[in-house]
C-alpha cells in the first residue's frame, strides 16, 4: 500500500516493528490521529493496522523514506543491521525502542551518525497493555540527541510519557536495566518468601498484604543507599549495621533448610554482605549494608 499524500514531518512517522509492544505503540499513534507508516519482516501482522489507518510499506526502505521521524521497536540490535542494511537515512531521525545494552545504545548513536542520522535510544519501562494508559504508569527513558528529543517529545509521548536522562545514547538503556535489575531482586525476595510457607497453613493471600507493607517500609534503602554512595560515608547514623546483618542472616538461611527451601535467590546477596564483612571486621561492622555494593564493581 502506498500513498503520496503530503505529510507534516512533525505529526508522521515510521514504526518498523510490531511486536506486541510495537503493536501496542503503532495503535496508540493511530488513534491520536498521527499518519504512520509501519514495516514488519512477517507482512501479515500489518493488515490489522492497516484496517485501522496506518500506511503498510513493502520494505523497510520504502517505510523509511516515507517520514522524517523513524521508530524502531524490532526483536534486537542485530535486527536493526539486517532490517536498515543499504538503506538511506540520510536526514533521518531514528529513536530506537529496541531493547538493548548501554553499549549497543552507543554503538548504534555512532552508526546513525556515519549514515547522516540523528539518534535517541529509549528503555520502555511499560508493558504492551500499559502503552496508551497514562494511568498505568508506564513511560520511556530517552538519550542521545536533545535536539531530535525536543522537536518530535509531542509525538513520541502519545504512547507514554517521556524521560530524557542525557545526551549519552547508553544512558537510557542504562537507566533501563537499573530499574529491571532491580525488579528482579525483589521478584526473588518475594518469590523465596511464597516458597517459604509452601505446605504451611499460612494462605499466600494472607502473606501478600504484609510483604507489601514491609517492602514498601523497606524503601526507605533505597535513598539511603544513594546518599552512602554518593558520599561514601557508610558508617553515620547506622541503624542495623552490617556485623548484626551478617549475624542475623544466618537465621534465613537454617530457616530455608528447615522449611526444605533453596536459598539460591538470596544467598548471593547475603554472601556479598559476608565478604564486606570478613574482609575487615574492625573497619566494616559498624558499617550500613550499602557499603557491600562497592564489591559488586569489577
Amino acid at each position: 500500500m502506498t500513498d503520496n499524500t503530503p505529510q507534516n514531518p512533525l505529526t508522521s512517522l515510521t514504526l518498523l516493528g510490531l511486536g506486541d509492544m510495537g503493536t501496542a505503540l503503532a495503535r496508540t499513534w493511530l488513534a491520536a490521529g498521527h499518519r504512520l507508516t509501519v514495516w514488519n519482516r512477517t507482512a501479515t501482522k500489518a493488515g490489522p493496522l492497516a484496517a485501522e489507518g496506518a500506511v503498510v510499506a513493502a520494505s523497510a526502505a520504502g517505510a523509511v523514506a516515507a517520514s522524517r521521524l523513524v521508530v524502531l521497536c524490532l526483536l534486537d540490535d542485530a535486527s536493526i543491521d539486517s532490517a536498515l542494511a543499504g538503506v538511506d537515512l540520510t536526514g533521518k531521525d531514528l529513536v530506537n525502542l529496541t531493547t538493548g545494552t548501554p553499549a549497543e545504545g552507543r554503538a548504534r548513536a555512532a552508526w546513525a551518525e556515519e549514515r547522516g542520522a540523528r539518534f535517541v535510544d529509549g528503555g520502555i519501562m511499560a508493558t504492551p497493555t500499559m502503552i496508551g494508559v497514562p494511568e498505568s504508569g508506564g513511560y520511556v527513558f530517552y538519550s542521545g540527541s536533545r535536539a531530535l528529543f525536543d522537536t518530535h517529545r509531542e509525538v513520541l509521548e502519545v504512547p507514554a510519557g517521556g524521560r530524557f536522562v542525557g545526551e549519552d545514547p547508553g544512558h537510557a538503556a542504562l537507566h533501563d536495566v537499573a530499574l529491571l535489575s532491580a525488579m528482579y531482586g525483589m521478584f526473588a525476595g518475594v518469590s523465596h518468601a511464597y516458597a517459604l510457607i509452601e505446605g504451611e497453613d499460612v494462605s499466600p493471600k494472607d502473606l501478600a498484604p504484609l510483604l507489601s507493607e514491609w517492602l514498601g517500609a523497606m524503601g526507605f534503602f533505597i535513598g539511603n543507599a544513594a546518599e552512602r554512595l554518593s558520599s561514601r560515608d557508610f558508617t553515620t547514623g547506622v541503624v542495623s549495621n552490617l556485623a548484626m546483618q551478617v549475624t542475623g542472616s544466618g537465621t534465613l538461611l537454617r530457616t530455608a533448610e528447615q522449611q526444605g527451601v533453596s536459598a539460591e535467590l538470596i544467598s548471593p546477596y547475603l554472601e556479598l554482605m559476608r565478604r564486606r564483612l570478613t574482609a575487615d571486621p574492625a573497619a566494616h561492622g559498624g558499617e550500613d549494608t550499602a557499603g557491600a555494593i562497592t564489591l559488586l564493581k569489577r
